[in-house]
């Protein structure tokens, strides 16, 4: 039996990198939610930073469903995960 596709080594990569990911974005987002609120009492200022967080997804969740019945998946995975790389390179010191 065992754990199905676990057993492929890349897909368990893929899985992995994709827990710590999602693990970092929501320490982000606590810790944005968390640095606003002590900067401001407003809860006006603490929504605003958490709907800039999550706006993006919502409007390219849709576009990026279509594009991956489109285009080729590996290519699309590779793409967005360099574009992350960059976005994320681009605030470092």
């Amino acid at each position: 039996m065992g754990l199905g596709p676990f057993r492929q080594a890349l897909f368990r990569a893929l899985w992995i990198a994709t827990l710590v990911l999602n693990l970092g974005t929501w320490m982000q987002n606590v810790g944005a939610a968390w640095l606003m609120t002590s900067l401001t009492p407003s809860p006006l200022v603490v929504s605003v930073v958490q709907t800039a967080t999550t706006l993006p997804i919502f409007f390219l969740a849709l576009p990026a469903g279509a594009l991956a019945d489109i285009l080729s998946r590996r290519g699309l995975l590779l793409t967005s995960q360099v574009w992350m790389l960059v976005a994320a390179a681009s605030f470092g010191p």
